[in-house]
């Protein structure tokens, strides 16, 4: 048999971590929620990895390490100018989905500094558009040299 002013004790405990839980931030999701490989997500992401949004709402698991990375750093850099420092709500980047692909197959194929930093020159004079970078098919390194 417990204790009453155990069984008070635990009964408060439940409704401090129920209360926890419900105070999760949502942010309204677009019909595909994919991580930076392509993958299906969950609503909470995993342990060594954080959710940021494109400016198209939508979702970006990415791994912690790739916060070692210049790109990266600005872009999150460049959601603090624009949208602040937020202590509710997700995080947003002020680029779109197609960008952040982009953005994120750089950091994955490990590229050269020099196309980094021409990149990260290219973030603040383009907005993060990804017109400047796509045509229809063609994805290289070419084409972001040539968007100058």
């Amino acid at each position: 048999m417990i204790n009453p002013k155990k069984l008070i004790k635990m009964a408060r405990k439940w409704q401090k971590i129920a209360a926890m839980k419900r105070k999760r931030i949502t942010l309204p999701r677009t019909d595909e929620v994919l991580d930076a490989d392509g993958c299906s997500t969950s609503a909470v992401a995993d342990k060594g990895h954080f959710v940021v949004y494109s400016s198209d709402k939508r979702r970006f698991v990415i791994p912690l390490v790739y916060l070692n990375n210049e790109i990266l750093r600005e872009l999150l850099q460049m959601s603090e100018e624009e949208f602040g420092i937020q202590s509710e709500g997700p995080i947003i980047l002020p680029c779109d989905s197609v960008f952040m692909d982009y953005a994120i197959s750089f950091i994955q194929r490990g590229v050269a500094k020099d196309l980094e930093r021409a990149l990260i020159m290219s973030i603040g004079s383009s907005n993060c558009s990804s017109s400047a970078y796509f045509h229809q098919g063609q994805s290289n390194e070419q084409l972001l040299l040539c968007a100058f």
